[in-house]
């Protein structure tokens, strides 16, 4: 039958259809108790990296359940998210206490401090140039980080925008969500900022990520939606339909090609297709308050329940 066939669903031998598998959740409780998990990553290792915000700690479960954690030198420092770098190891934020940190895979803590109090820095990326870029909502700038440790911000024109989360685009640049203001906003790696107000009413973006598309997609917590926008920053929404306010938080490009996210307050799992095509799926513990998702290198769909402190994993 060939390659087309089965990828098509097709059973080689029979020609019959192949039933679609039903995507299952399962859960793993953090070592440590009310560790509060915020952001999670694929690490270099092939495991699975998350910070620990209410234990000052980073996290690490291998694919098949076991677990390490590190802590962070400083105290209370609130480590929200985090990705692997261009250099191999894993870099997170340290929002209470204006720090960027760096551990390598053997956990080894790195830590630099930002020019700017108060910045809260959240969102962490990396960027086309080879470096990290960083939200720093607190401070109303977007923050670069060598791998070498030099900073540089920049402000950006609208006060007030709270700047969250931020991804690396299909264009060359970064782009980032004003949760405030409800703009989506884009940096070129020389700095120059442009920002595109969302069409939604009550819009209150938190999340974004590149599209397998060629576009941007986010979630919009106040208007209860996913959002997509353009590289020339033409806007298409999709509403969920959750009886409970679902309050949309994180969002990834999954392994299948669509998007995943999570419902912070309907304590689901969701998935969209690039045509807009919504599906969602219970969280077994209740309350969970699900935020940051991945894809791990096993090809499922890694989540951190913040209120439940645990990890869970979505077999889609």
């Amino acid at each position: 039958m060939g390659l087309i066939g089965c990828l098509a669903g097709k059973h080689p031998q029979t020609g019959k259809s192949r039933p679609r598998q039903t995507p299952t959740i399962s859960e793993s409780a953090t070592p440590t108790a009310n560790a509060a998990p915020v952001g999670i990553t694929a690490g270099p290792d092939n495991a699975l990296w998350f910070t620990e915000n209410a234990a000052d700690a980073i996290g690490r479960v291998t694919t098949t359940g076991t677990f390490t954690e590190y802590s962070v030198p400083t105290t209370n420092a609130g480590p929200a998210e985090i990705v692997t770098g261009p250099d191999g190891a894993l870099w997170f934020t340290e929002s209470n206490v204006d720090k960027i940190g760096r551990i390598t895979t053997g956990g080894t803590v790195t830590e630099y401090a930002l020019p700017t109090s108060g910045a809260y820095p959240w969102g962490i990326t990396v960027g086309p140039d080879g470096n990290l870029w960083f939200a720093e909502p607190g401070a109303n700038n977007i923050g670069q980080i060598t791998t070498g440790g030099t900073i540089t911000e920049y402000a950006l024109p609208t006060s007030g925008a709270y700047p969250l989360s931020i991804t690396s685009g299909p264009d060359g640049n970064l782009w980032f969500t004003e949760v405030l203001t409800g703009s989506i906003g884009q940096i070129t790696t020389g700095g120059t900022i442009t920002e595109y107000a969302v069409p939604s009413t009550d819009s209150l973006p938190i999340g974004i990520t590149a599209g397998p598309d060629g576009n941007l997609w986010f979630t919009d917590a106040g208007a209860a939606q996913i959002g997509q926008v353009t590289t020339s920053g033409a806007f298409t929404a999709y509403n969920l339909t959750d009886a409970v306010f679902p309050f949309p938080w994180g969002i990834t490009s999954g392994p299948d090609g669509n998007l995943w996210f999570t419902e912070n307050a309907s304590n689901d799992i969701g998935q969209i297709t690039t045509s807009g095509t919504i599906s969602e799926l219970s969280i077994p513990t209740s309350n969970s308050s699900p935020l940051d998702i991945a894809t791990g290198s096993d090809g499922n769909l890694w989540f951190t329940e913040n209120s439940a402190s645990q990890i869970g994993t979505v077999t889609p």
